[in-house]
């Protein structure tokens, strides 16, 4: 089991996005993503939230609110390889310069404009909760790189 963070900053409407384009043998090569990353041992979901923030992006998490709780099943065939657990965040207070990612582009774009991007096909699924009232769960079930069931539950 892994656990994850992403974090959706938003500034005039605008969202700060990450496209993967500079690791190599990235599962994430060529789609566009909230910065985030795994939770590392003995660390909160917060304290991993400001950290991956602060190392792709150089902004400083000023307030956050948690908007979804993510699961991707693994049944053997999922393109993460275990079974994952995320919080996603929405993020309007902040401080800081950007810096040049070491994973990727970041780039503002509009908030309208969002799910017109090429991202994982789950991601425009949960993308829209997280500029919604209300805390969602979301389930995204893929088989390789394609989304075979998602199922979501406002609670």
């Amino acid at each position: 089991m892994k656990m994850g963070v992403l974090g959706y900053i938003e500034k005039d409407s605008k969202v700060l996005m990450l496209y993967r384009n500079k690791k190599k043998n990235d599962m994430h090569e060529g789609l566009w993503v909230a910065p985030g990353g795994h939770i590392e041992k003995n660390e909160s979901p917060v304290e991993a939230l400001k950290r991956e923030i602060f190392e792709e992006t150089g902004l400083k998490i000023k307030d956050h609110s948690l908007k979804i709780l993510l699961t991707f099943p693994e049944d053997g065939e999922s393109p993460f390889g275990d079974v994952w657990y995320g919080y996603v965040y929405h993020i309007k207070d902040f401080s800081g310069d950007i810096i040049d990612c070491a994973e990727g582009e970041l780039k503002w774009i509009e908030r309208s404009e969002l799910l017109s991007l090429k991202m994982w096909e789950g991601d425009k699924i949960f993308t829209g909760f997280v500029f919604e009232d209300g805390l969602h769960e979301v389930k995204l079930t893929y088989k390789k790189s394609v989304l075979k069931d998602s199922k979501v539950w406002k609670i």
